[in-house]
This record gives C-alpha cells, structure tokens and sequence, in this order.
C-alpha cells in the first residue's frame, strides 16, 4: 500500500503550475489516504503563493530545499537526498537525468521518471499528456487527470451565489499576458450576443489590470455577468485564481485566450474552447481540460485577428451539445 508520496519538480510559475493541477486532482484521487509531498527544488512554487488556497486538501507539505542534483558530491552512492527521508512512490516530473539519478534514492517501493521515460521513443510533446503518463504509470493504469474538486467551502459558496441555480453559464475570458495573444475584444462582445440569442447567459472574466476592456464589456453586453467585479457576496476574500477555479465548475462551456485564465477553468472543468496563435506552442502548452476544443489563429492567418468569429461559434456549439 502507497502510504507517502513525494513528486519532485524544480518549481512553478502560474502557468505551469496550472497546467499540472488536473494531475495533482488525480493522484489524489488514486491515492485518497497517502502524504503527498510536492518538491519544488529551486525553492519557488506558485503553490506556496497565488495557488496555496487552490490545492489545499491535496497537498499534504510543499518541500522548497530539495536535492539539486547539480554537485559531484551528490552522486555518491552512499549520499541521501532529503536527508534520508524515504517515500513509497516517488514521481519524478522533470526531465534531467542526472537529478533523476539522485532522487531515486528517496524512493523506497516505486519510482517513475519524466528523466527516462523522455529518452523512449512516443515521449509526448505536450506537458498535459506527460503528466498523464506519469499517472498512469504510478497508478497501474488506474489513474488519469482530473478537474479539481475545491476544499474550500466558502470558495464554493461564493461560487453558487455568483453564478446561481437555474440558469446556462458560458465564460469568456479575452485577456492575455501579451496582446499578439487576444482574439479582438469587440469578437467576444459578439459571442456573447450569439450566446445570449441561444439562451445562455455570458460570463466575463477579467484580470486586474483589463479596467477598460471590462467596461468596454459591461457597456456592451449589459445582461453579461461579470463575476471578479462590483461584488457584493460575503466571500470577497476568495479572489484570483481561487475564485475562477470554482466559478469553472458552474460553466456549461468557456472560450479563453492563450493565458492563464484559461489554464484556470480548465483546471475547474469546464469544458474549453482555447484559442491559440501558432501551433507548436498550442501543442506543447495545450490546456489540461477534461473536454477541450481548440482553434489555432495560424491555420487563418498571421495574427489572432484572423480567427473568424464564426468558427468560433461553431466550436463553442459542438462543445455545448457533447454537454
């Protein structure tokens, strides 16, 4: 029986660090009863930070100060890396073989690593799929990603009273770190037309520092809801990346952008319309949802501008009738 865990990692920044939360949902669940400790070994984890709230109740100890692999010293046999420490099954997630070789030592029963597994040919290209690999490996096929189930109950509770019973929820989320990565903004006030006209309410998503797009949004679409502002719940300590995830959960679909908010409700599991700009980063980078369409701007043209908005639609409908 698996009693403790360690998943080593170098760290995470949010984007990868919501990448791999379906992963850590479903090794949890494959493993309701063990410690499962997370290693960020360069010491920075987005987990200790803007995600702490987001994994509660699924990690059991952050780890910041793990083997480095990166001194001679290290290699020696008779070398333990933390500090002696031992754990039934230990994921290895990154890729560096030499760090793998010292991290095999805190494994007691099992070990499986990303290290290895990436010089065998069908490695996959996609981060999503490789942690889906390492799981299922770890688990005897058992196990696969998995939207999280929150363990927060007022994050829950915050959810239900913003987006209430009784009505059909699409997000939109249009913001992006860069603007080559935004579909046009006066697009997603189309959608959310169609969406209204199909008798869906449109649910908008808008980071701290998109002010004008939101009250561009706000002015356009009146009936659209806009959760993250002019809140007058309870709950106005549930924010961020804490508050997206569970208002995910409520979604009958969502369209995002490239960026973080759309790693954020897939995370939550809604079903994904993610719209990306090349293909080579839409297949490496590819969003950890449970049901996923995806339209890449490049098979358009030159730039986001380029993906029309009636293919779009047709994307978000064949993603709300498999519902």
């Amino acid at each position: 029986m698996i009693s403790s865990i360690l998943v080593y990692s170098m760290g995470e920044v949010i984007g990868d660090g919501l990448i791999k939360l379906p992963f850590i949902a479903g090794l949890r669940a494959a493993f309701p009863e063990a410690r499962i400790s997370w290693c960020a070994a360069k010491g920075d984890t987005v987990y200790a930070g803007p995600l702490k709230g987001v994994v509660e109740g699924y990690l059991d100890e952050l780890i910041v100060d793990g083997a480095m692999g990166t001194e001679a010293a290290e290699l020696l046999p008779w070398r333990k890396p933390f500090a002696g420490r031992r754990f039934d099954l230990v994921i290895d997630t990154q890729e560096n073989i030499r760090r793998s070789w010292v991290i095999q030592r805190a494994a007691s029963y099992s070990f499986i690593s990303a290290a290895k597994l990436a010089r065998v040919p069908g490695w996959p290209p996609a981060l999503v799929d490789r942690l889906a690999r390492l799981l299922d490996l770890a688990t005897a096929g058992k196990g696969a990603p998995r939207a999280l189930e929150l363990a927060r109950a007022d994050a829950l509770q915050a959810a239900e009273l913003l987006l209430p019973e009784g009505r059909r929820y699409v997000g939109l989320a249009p913001g992006a770190g860069g603007q080559d990565k935004r579909w046009p903004l006066d697009r997603f006030i189309a959608l959310a037309g169609a969406i209204e006209a199909g008798g869906a309410t449109p649910v908008f998503f808008f980071g701290p520092d998109e002010a004008e797009d939101a009250e561009k949004a706000m002015a356009s679409v009146p009936r659209a809801l806009f959760p993250e502002r002019n809140r007058k719940d309870p709950f106005d300590k549930v924010k961020g990346p804490l508050l997206v995830i569970a208002l995910a959960g409520r979604l009958s679909a969502a369209v995002a952008n490239d960026a973080g908010p759309g790693h954020m409700l897939a995370a939550g599991g809604a079903p994904l319309l993610s719209l990306q700009k090349d293909r080579r980063k839409a297949v490496k980078f590819r969003p950890a949802a449970q049901r996923l369409e995806m339209l890449v701007a490049g098979d358009y043209g030159d730039n986001m501008a380029a993906l029309p908005l009636e293919a779009v639609e047709t994307a978000l409908s064949r993603l709300l009738a498999g519902g």
